[in-house]
């Protein structure tokens, strides 16, 4: 089982499910590069531009590692690298799970992600201009209502992240378009929808659910967009049933 995180996230916001996989799967969690403790240095823009780069890295982990028929978890925007990673490399995957996933967070014709095109840009504008403000402001809104805990360990979260790499990041991340991958998606599929998330709302997780064939759609009681954090036993149990039926 290998889990991803999402932005400004690293692979400690996984410790909470960790224990309830370890007993029967090898889990294996990692930073993306410029994410929690993961090398800087590594960090190459050109590579980062788009959600490639992160997938060919978590192709290149479980090769690395000899993974096989590997459980590919993914929060947030790592739900699409995982997207992108099975296109890649089918063989080596034997099931998706989509933690609140979003293949597109701006509104278009026909399709609600949930943002307008200048919340967009206000939300970079302003982690451009004061980061430290926009992480504030932003962390409460990630970890839904009812979170406090959460929404303090992503602040904290997000201002460990480099600013040039968050700053790149969160571009890829919020104007990316990754519809047109759903569909082909060939492992079983696991979305996992949570209550109350204003980054990947519901009509969002039931649109990547009419579009990768086959998926399984959960609905989660918990609130805000890191059930891992705010839930993890829900979570965990809802991943253990749809892998029980795989």
């Amino acid at each position: 089982m290998l889990l991803a995180h999402g932005f400004g996230c690293d692979q400690a916001m996984w410790r909470a499910v960790v224990p309830s996989f370890s007993v029967d799967h090898r889990v294996v969690t990692f930073d993306h590069v410029g994410c929690g403790s993961s090398d800087v240095g590594a960090y190459d823009p050109r590579r980062y531009a788009s959600l490639d780069g992160y997938a060919d890295d978590v192709v290149a982990i479980c090769r690395e590692l000899g993974l096989s028929d590997v459980v590919l978890v993914g929060h947030s925007v790592s739900a699409m690298i995982g997207v992108l990673a099975v296109r890649r490399a089918p063989e080596l995957f034997g099931a998706l799970v989509m933690v609140g996933p979003s293949p597109r967070y701006v509104d278009d014709d026909g399709y609600t992600g949930g943002f307008s095109r200048s919340d967009i840009a206000g939300l970079l504008d302003s982690l451009d201009s004061d980061p430290d403000l926009w992480s504030a402001a932003l962390a409460p809104v990630v970890a839904g209502p009812g979170n406090p805990e959460v929404a303090a360990e992503l602040q904290q979260s997000f201002c460990r992240t480099d600013p040039g790499v968050a700053r790149q990041f969160a571009r890829v991340t919020f104007l990316s378009d990754n519809r047109a991958d759903l569909p082909a998606v060939t492992v079983p599929t696991l979305v996992l929808q949570c209550t109350d998330d204003t980054i990947a709302p519901e009509p969002v997780g039931r649109y990547v659910h009419a579009h990768v064939p086959g998926s399984v759609f959960h609905q989660l009681a918990a609130t805000g967009h890191c059930p891992h954090l705010s839930a993890p036993e829900e979570t965990a149990a809802a991943i253990r049933a749809f892998l029980s039926r795989t």
